[in-house]
């Protein structure tokens, strides 16, 4: 799928999308647990950036546990963004954020953040080049050695491993034993649609985005999460 595709599919889903992801809160719960401790020396008013924030999940979780900080929420996705914005204003930290529809790269302002997210994004982008770029386009955006926490589905799919972990994960949502056809079918679209690689290459196209060789800090099935530090010299 194309960027449009994409952005459509996800302007389609946006009403169920929390609750079709019910399912895996325990480890969005743990990611973002692990995510206060990779940020925990911020500075007391750091500006995160979040990229492809979707519905807001990691952003009012940050905000709810950092008072003084601000956001700047990135979505393309107009249906997903504006449940990110009523929940920010149910909860009171909307004065603390900025919110974007659009790509990274139409962002307007010279603005330089003290960390980022990017949270099950940039395995949409299967151009691996492109991927790197997307990756570049974050770096310059934060401030020399500034932090970004980035989490994507990584497996190597010719591998046994990639096969216990795919029909785990299927069970996972489904409750129940998937069938052969259900196993096939999301492969298909892993494979096509998802840009799931190994994670060494997802570490990789990070590192060449502008960063320091990036480190693993999580993983729950299909879903590992890297954090990241921006070079200096960039």
């Amino acid at each position: 799928m194309n960027q449009d595709e994409i952005k459509a599919l996800f302007d389609q889903q946006a009403s169920s999308y929390d609750a079709q992801w019910a399912k895996t809160l325990p480890i969005r719960n743990c990611l973002h647990l692990l995510l206060d401790a990779a940020f925990a020396e911020l500075p007391e008013e750091a500006h995160v950036l979040c990229v492809g924030v979707g519905t807001g999940a990691e952003l009012s979780h940050l905000a709810r546990n950092n008072l003084t900080w601000k956001f700047t929420a990135v979505e393309p996705s107009g249906a997903m963004l504006d449940i990110c914005r009523k929940q920010a204003e149910t909860e009171g930290f909307a004065g603390r954020c900025q919110f974007h529809e659009g790509y990274l790269e139409s962002l307007p302002g010279a603005q330089i953040f003290d960390a980022a997210t990017c949270l099950l994004v940039s395995q949409f982008i299967l151009d691996r080049q492109a991927r790197s770029d997307f990756f570049h386009e974050i770096a310059r955006r934060l401030k020399p050695g500034g932090l970004l926490a980035s989490s994507d589905l990584a497996s190597d799919v010719a591998s046994l491993e990639y096969e216990v972990l795919l029909r785990a994960w299927m069970n996972m949502m489904t409750q129940a034993d998937i069938t052969p056809e259900g196993i096939a079918r999301m492969r298909k679209a892993y494979a096509n649609d998802v840009g799931v690689l190994p994670p060494s290459r997802v570490a990789a196209i990070i590192e060449a985005g502008g960063f320091e060789p990036p480190v693993q800090f999580f993983q729950a099935g299909l879903i590992h999460a890297w954090l990241s530090k921006r070079v200096s010299g960039e």
